[in-house]
């Protein structure tokens, strides 16, 4: 009598664990359903992430450069006070760096003519198209590039790093390249 009913028991259990394993399972399935429906429904993004991580984080419009004060001086400012740099590897007003340089070194773009701030002359802003068809901001005909290394306004980890082949500078307001204030580190950035 007492297999009989730790017979019923067991049974009941199993029973009951199956009922909830059979629940699980189709709570699981439903939220899988939903989630894949969410994810197609979203759109599909415009542009890689790769490309994506290059842009400038104001894709809507004119670019606006201002300036920041640090250990080397006063320079360049763009994207709400990231520092950008020049690359003494560019020519003739061109940039030289694409591919993983521009992953490193996101240029600076812009959509439309980019503007001044306070301390930046308006005259010494320019634009070149890229080979991707994207306009670079320029000054004093220097093409423009951020960090990646800098995650936040006042970062300068860029100043004087030398890579891709050259150094990397930041802009004084007088378009020059900051020599001082940087350590030139052989980083493969």
């Amino acid at each position: 009598m007492v297999t009989l009913i730790t017979a019923k028991f067991r049974v009941a259990g199993l029973l009951a664990l199956a009922i909830s394993a059979l629940a699980v399972a189709g709570c699981g399935s439903a939220s899988s359903s939903t989630s894949s429906t969410a994810a197609a429904a979203q759109p599909a993004p415009a542009s890689s992430s790769a490309t994506t991580s290059t842009k400038s984080s104001d894709e809507s419009g004119p670019e606006e450069l201002g300036t920041a004060r640090g250990s080397a001086g006063t320079y360049l400012t763009a994207d709400e006070g990231r520092a950008v740099y020049l690359w003494v590897a560019d020519t003739g007003g061109k940039s030289s760096c694409s591919g993983a340089c521009a992953k490193a070194w996101p240029p600076v773009e812009t959509k439309g003519k980019p503007k001044a701030e306070d301390g930046v002359n308006a005259s010494d802003l320019g634009t070149i198209t890229r080979a991707d068809g994207s306009e670079q901001v320029t000054y004093h005909g220097h093409p423009l590039y951020y960090f990646i290394a800098d995650k936040s306004k006042g970062d300068t980890k860029g100043q004087g790093n030398n890579g891709f082949g050259a150094l990397w500078w930041l802009v004084a307001p007088s378009g020059s390249a900051i020599t001082s204030g940087g350590s030139s580190s052989g980083s493969t950035y």
